[in-house]
């Protein structure tokens, strides 16, 4: 008995009409039933990432408020070697959290490691757009290839990290 040949199934982006939300994408077919397909989890696309911008804005014009009012206006005052040290305080805490499998605490530190890389930018002169492009730049590029064409072009010694 021959196998009968099996189509791979061709996907068909959706339009949504709110912003912020990624279109579904459905099964091309010439029936009429349809299967919708999620291209990620509906609670990954609930929110969006624009609040990274406001949230960079805010940290931005607190630069100047007075440290006594203002946390971000505190931690910029201190320069920016006590900033990174503070991101990086931040960021131990959030891996401490992930190993634990403690998902409410990850998520709140999460947003912390993300509020102190903004001040981190804010301090060091780093616009998100700078950023953004770069994650653009990279976006469909194996992670594996795109880091060996960026070892090729960084000046001085390798750094010896886990690979």
């Amino acid at each position: 008995m021959a196998k009968k040949a099996v189509k791979p199934l061709k996907l068909i982006a959706k339009k949504t009409a709110k912003p912020g939300k990624a279109p579904a994408a459905k099964k091309a077919s010439a029936n009429k039933k349809a299967i919708v397909v999620n291209p990620a989890p509906a609670i990954a696309m609930a929110h969006s990432p624009s609040v990274l911008d406001r949230l960079w804005a805010v940290v931005l014009e607190r630069r100047h408020a007075d440290p006594a009012f203002s946390h971000s206006a505190r931690l910029l005052s201190r320069g920016v070697t006590k900033v990174a040290q503070k991101f990086g305080e931040e960021a131990v805490e959030c891996l401490i959290e992930a190993v634990a499998g403690n998902q409410p605490a990850l998520v709140a530190e999460s947003a912390d490691v993300l509020y102190h890389l903004l001040v981190l930018w804010v301090s060091a002169g780093v616009q998100p757009s700078e950023v953004w492009a770069e994650l653009e730049r990279r976006e469909g590029v194996s992670g594996i290839a795109e880091k060996a064409a960026r070892r090729a072009m960084l000046p001085g010694p390798i750094t010896r990290k886990i690979p």
